[in-house]
């Protein structure tokens, strides 16, 4: 099923690396953070009632908590931020901390119940397959899970939490692996689809509950959406140079909403670093939720 996208601009927050949406239902609202400028950001659908925290050891990626809590990846640590108060409750895990090159990037909870985010060689120049994905629990086991990854990337599970996506935007590729929602292992990996620059380095993802998979294609200006299997459904054009992370959102999980980057030397009047939308005929799976109804 080929469709086109209609997108608008929800928020011109001309952030400078917005990234990480998720939708909470419960609240009606999304989430997000803005890498560059170490803030966390809450709006509602319409981009009113935003309110934005600036945090003391940045923020890259987030989840939802059973608790109402959000589960913040920080450059080097997971930690649990409160909403209400505007505060951070604990600390859950450090990671990577002892490497100055490299931080944590891409986050989602998975259907385990589980926190993964995966860190990236953050350099200038001669980038390495030198960072990882980790499975973090809510008592603050990490595992590593993947390794040899420069920039990880595009978490993202089908509907019945059987398959987990995975990218790196420096590979630049994207995988399919087989995951068991009771234990968070891994088995089965295989090859989705290889990019480049003129198709769409991999950023941020999700799926529908069809099973296909969304992925931002930060340096073509696509958001790229493919079957289960990898067949390129349809490259949709994106209205600023560089998407970074699409999310369903509202309550029939219809509407898309993707955060994008603020590329340096952009145009001043430019709503590159916005948050844009558009409605998909296909539903979003399911938000999961970190289980911290212990912590």
């Amino acid at each position: 099923m080929s469709f086109d996208l209609t997108f608008e601009c929800m928020m011109d927050l001309r952030c400078d690396v917005a990234e990480s949406p998720v939708y909470d239902d419960r609240r009606n609202c999304l989430f997000f953070v803005d890498i560059g400028r170490g803030t966390l950001h809450r709006a509602d659908l319409s981009g009113a009632d935003h309110i934005e925290w600036s945090l003391e050891g940045g923020a890259c990626s987030l989840g939802l908590a059973w608790s109402g809590r959000l589960v913040l990846a920080q450059r080097d640590r997971i930690v649990l931020f409160d909403p209400e108060s505007g505060a951070i409750v604990r600390q859950i895990a450090a990671i990577e901390a002892d490497r100055p090159d490299t931080r944590l990037n891409d986050s989602k909870v998975g259907p385990d119940g589980a926190f993964w985010v995966g860190t990236m060689h953050e350099v200038a120049v001669d980038r390495r397959p030198i960072a990882s994905l980790y499975r973090v629990t809510p008592t603050g086991a990490v595992e590593r899970k993947i390794e040899n990854i420069v920039c990880s990337n595009g978490l993202a599970w089908s509907a019945d939490g059987t398959v987990l996506f995975h990218s790196d935007s420096r590979g630049p590729w994207i995988d399919r692996w087989r995951f068991d929602p009771a234990t968070g292992e891994l088995s089965g990996r295989k090859r989705l689809a290889d990019l480049d620059e003129a198709s769409g380095r991999p950023d941020g993802a999700a799926t529908d509950v069809a099973g296909n998979y969304w992925s931002a294609g930060v340096s073509a200006g696509v958001i790229n959406c493919f079957s289960p299997e990898g067949r390129l459904i349809k490259a949709h054009p994106f209205p600023v140079p560089a998407p970074t992370m699409p999310c369903f959102a509202g309550p029939d999980r219809q509407t898309l909403f993707v955060t994008s980057l603020r590329p340096a030397g952009t145009l001043k009047e430019s709503r590159a670093g916005g948050i844009f939308a558009a409605r998909s005929p296909m539903a979003g799976t399911p938000v999961h939720r970190f289980d911290d109804r212990r912590l």
